[in-house]
C-alpha cells in the first residue's frame, strides 16, 4: 500500500502520535513532548514553516489546545489540523495517537489556516443568538466545530476560529439548521 506524501511538517505532542502518522502517511513530524515548548522547538517549527509550511495536529483536550496556542502565536500561517474526542480514545486516555486512519486522512484534508485581524464574520451577539455560548451551547459548538473541521473550543476560541475562517454568521445557521433536522 503506498502511503499518501504530506508536504508539510506535521507538529504533534509525541513520538507515539508519530508512529501512528507514518503508519498511513509518508510525512515528517516535529515532536513538543509536552507543554513546555522550548527555543529549540520552536526555532525548528519556524524553520519548517518558511521551507515546507507546517500543520499543527495536537490532542484534543486543554494541553494540546496551549501548544497549538502558543505554536500559532509564535509562528504565524500555521495551518491546523483537528481530531475529535470521540474519535481519538481509549477508555482512559484521549490523543491523536488513538485516531484511526480515517479519522487522521480526514483531519489532514480539512486543514485549516487561521488568519488574525481579518474582517469579524461573527460577533458576539451572533454567538448567543446561534446557541453557540451560554447554557447548554457546548454540543452546538462541538457539532459546528466537526462541520468546519476547525475543533472543539469554549465560545471565545470558536469565535476566534470562526472569524480567523471568515466563516459567516449564515453559513454557521445552515449548518445548525441541517444538524437540527439530523
Amino acid at each position: 500500500m503506498e502511503k499518501r506524501r504530506i508536504q508539510e511538517v506535521i507538529v504533534v505532542e509525541g513520538k507515539h502520535d508519530t508512529e501512528k502518522l507514518k503508519k498511513y502517511f509518508d510525512c515528517d513530524t516535529i515532536e513538543t513532548n509536552g507543554t513546555h515548548l522550548g527555543r529549540k522547538v520552536m526555532d525548528q517549527i519556524a524553520a519548517a514553516q518558511k521551507s515546507r509550511g507546517v500543520i499543527i495536529l495536537t490532542d484534543p483536550d486543554s494541553p494540546g489546545n496551549r501548544i497549538r496556542c502558543a505554536i500559532s502565536q509564535a509562528v504565524p500561517g500555521c495551518k491546523h489540523a483537528f481530531v475529535s474526542k470521540k474519535n481519538a480514545h481509549t477508555t482512559k486516555k484521549v490523543g491523536v495517537e488513538h485516531a484511526g486512519k480515517d479519522t487522521l486522512v480526514e483531519a489532514i484534508e480539512n486543514c485549516a489556516c487561521f488568519v488574525e485581524g481579518q474582517m469579524e464574520t461573527i460577533t458576539v451577539a451572533d454567538m448567543t443568538q446561534l446557541g453557540l455560548t451560554g447554557d447548554n451551547s457546548q454540543k452546538a459548538r462541538e457539532y459546528i466545530g466537526s462541520y468546519f473541521h476547525i475543533g472543539m473550543g469554549n465560545a471565545k476560541t470558536m469565535r476566534r476560529r470562526l472569524n480567523g475562517m471568515q466563516i459567516t454568521a449564515e453559513s454557521v445557521r445552515e449548518a445548525l439548521n441541517k444538524w437540527k433536522q439530523e
